[in-house]
C-alpha cells in the first residue's frame, strides 16, 4: 500500500466489536488486533473459520486487508476467503470471494472502486470467513486484519452554508 492511500484512508477496527467463531486459548481477538505481526489469531475447529467485525453505525468501508505469512504458517495460510456483509448475523450477503496464493505480508481483500463516484460499501456487519487453507489445512492463522474507511477532510466541513432569508442572516456573525 502506498503512503498517499494511507493519507486518504484511516483504520477504523478500533471502533468496532470483533468476535472469533473459534480460538486457541492465548490466540484471539487480542492478537488479531495487537499491531503486532508476530502474534496471531489461531482457529480451533471446523471450518469456515469467521472473523466478526460489527459497528455501532453503518461505516463506509473503503479497504480491508489481513497481514499472513505462509512461509512460517504453511498449511494454517488462508487460501480462499469471503467477505460477507450486512445489518446482523443474519442477513449477510457475501460480496467478495477472494483466492490467495501462498500470500505474505499485507494482502488486500476487499477495495472500493477507484472511481471516485463509485458509490463504497456502507455497513453495520462485516464478516471475513476463511473457507479453505493452504495444504488443506484445518485451522488457520491470521496474524493482523484492518479496515479502513475514507478519511475525512476537515476543510470539506468546515464551510458554512449561504444564509438567503433575514431571520438566518441575523445570527451570520458574532458581535
Amino acid at each position: 500500500m502506498s503512503a498517499a492511500s494511507h493519507l486518504e484512508q484511516r483504520e477504523v477496527g478500533d471502533q468496532a466489536i470483533w468476535s472469533l467463531s473459534t480460538a486457541k486459548p492465548g490466540n484471539g481477538v487480542e492478537q488479531l488486533r495487537d499491531d503486532n505481526i508476530d502474534t496471531y489469531w489461531q482457529s480451533d475447529g471446523p471450518q469456515p473459520h469467521l472473523i466478526n467485525i460489527q459497528f455501532h453505525k453503518r461505516m463506509p468501508i473503503q479497504e480491508i486487508s489481513i497481514y499472513t505469512e505462509f512461509k512460517l504458517d504453511e498449511s494454517y495460510t488462508p487460501s480462499k476467503l469471503s467477505i460477507r456483509a450486512g445489518t446482523t448475523f443474519h442477513d449477510l450477503q457475501e460480496i467478495h470471494v477472494e483466492e490467495l496464493t501462498e500470500p505474505s505480508g499485507w494482502v488486500t481483500i476487499l477495495r472500493a472502486p477507484s472511481d471516485a463516484n463509485a458509490e463504497l460499501l456502507r455497513t453495520h456487519f462485516i464478516q471475513v470467513a476463511i473457507l479453505a487453507n493452504h495444504q488443506n489445512g484445518r485451522d488457520t492463522h491470521i496474524r493482523q486484519v484492518k479496515v479502513y474507511t475514507p478519511r475525512r477532510h476537515m476543510g470539506q466541513h468546515m464551510s458554512l452554508p449561504e444564509f438567503n432569508t433575514i431571520a438566518f442572516q441575523q445570527y451570520a456573525c458574532l458581535r
